[in-house]
């Protein structure tokens, strides 16, 4: 009898212990390093360069095509869609962020 609660006892450990060492693989694994939070200016000033460098990119291929030196009309055509969309895109925040401060200035303190 002892020996079979000894042999008990030691299966019990032996599983509490893998299921400690499961338990801590899987919150290692659900634990997301978190990224670096960057402020609003910060964010708004790296789109504006993005918008800017599109606009760069399509003033290139327009003269590169112009010129005779590329003559890939697809990806021409998708460089100026991609960047007018993306001029829309900054007009359209542009007007809700000039909303948003008119709408701050009319409030009463």
């Amino acid at each position: 009898m002892v020996v079979k609660s000894v042999a008990i006892n030691a299966y019990q450990n032996a599983m509490l212990q893998r299921r400690k060492s499961v338990d801590d693989k899987v919150t290692k694994s659900l634990v997301k390093p978190q990224a670096p939070v960057k402020d609003f200016k910060d964010t708004f000033t790296d789109s504006l360069k993005t918008v800017n460098d599109m606009q760069a990119e399509k003033k290139q291929m327009i003269e590169e095509f112009a010129s005779g030196k590329k003559q890939n009309i697809h990806e021409l055509m998708i460089s100026m869609q991609k960047a007018g969309l993306a001029v829309q895109m900054t007009g359209a925040v542009r007007s809700k962020l000039m909303q948003s401060y008119q709408e701050i200035m009319r409030m009463p303190f």
